[in-house]
């Protein structure tokens, strides 16, 4: 009894630490990948502005057919 008794706590925690790390991941880093995911997405969609000196980090770019602007990073 006693060993059965061992082995469900172990699963007890098993479970606790497995749901732990779903839930960082889910509400912690998912997020972040999403938003990268779509910012790059946009970014590779846009139209953007040639840069006016050697060394720009970012420019000013806008998707065809839209007026919103926004960065990107320049590649160059």
């Amino acid at each position: 009894m006693k060993e059965s008794t061992g082995e469900l706590n172990a699963a007890v925690v098993v479970i606790l630490a497995i749901s732990v790390f779903l839930a960082f991941f889910y509400y912690t880093l998912w997020p972040l990948i999403k938003n990268n995911f779509t910012s790059t997405t946009k970014c590779n969609k846009a139209v953007c502005e040639k840069c006016p000196s050697s060394a720009c980090d970012y420019v000013t770019c806008h998707l065809p057919g839209e007026s919103e602007t926004f960065e990107c990073i320049y590649k160059g």
